[in-house]
């Protein structure tokens, strides 16, 4: 494996990342529970937009797929050359600009692929290689080949998942009308 990965936090004092469970347990297909246990996680380079956000910051993020119908890119990226675009809602912006992060570069031994959106795992503690300061998220956000969109709220959005494009929604729980409404 030749994959650049990291993980990203707000903490620059980390010196090892020790396996630990998800703090919220989530439905997994049978077979996969094991996903909700002790693990360290790790995001390839190619979808580390995902996490260039304050942990808590609500997101939506959106790409194509091999199998994605032309019209539902076109309808999305209208005029737009990212390969994905992330929307967050207006009152997250002033803290997305202000805020900085803590990337951390992982060793690729041990990690296994998860083959969903650039995730791995390992059952085992990692050293990380080097952390870098992280400062201008809206800007590193755009030079990941990510286009930042903001709306009043994300819960307008959640017809997305009705599309033929890749969507993953990130801390949706601290979205304004998450909650209120069912997809």
């Amino acid at each position: 494996m030749s994959k650049m990965l990291f993980h990203f936090s707000d903490d620059p004092t980390i010196t090892e990342f020790v396996p630990r469970s998800v703090r919220v347990p989530v439905a997994r297909k049978p077979g996969q529970e094991w996903l909700n246990g002790p693990l360290v996680w790790a995001i390839e380079e190619a979808y580390q937009a995902l996490y260039l956000f304050p942990r808590d910051c609500p997101r939506i993020l959106v790409w194509p797929t091999a199998t994605s119908q032309p019209d539902d890119i076109k309808q999305i990226w209208r005029e737009s050359r990212a390969r994905m675009i992330a929307y967050v809602e207006h009152d997250w912006m002033d803290r997305i600009a202000g805020a900085s992060l803590w990337r951390y570069d992982l060793p690729n031994d041990n990690f296994l692929a998860l083959g969903d959106v650039g995730m791995w795992v390992s059952h085992d503690a990692v050293i990380p290689k080097e952390c870098a300061h992280l400062r201008d998220l809206p800007g590193l956000i755009e030079k990941s080949g990510s286009e930042l969109r903001v709306t009043e709220d994300l819960s307008t959005l959640r017809s997305l998942w009705t599309t033929s494009l890749h969507v993953s929604g990130i801390r949706l729980k601290n979205a304004k009308s998450w909650q209120l409404k069912s997809r």
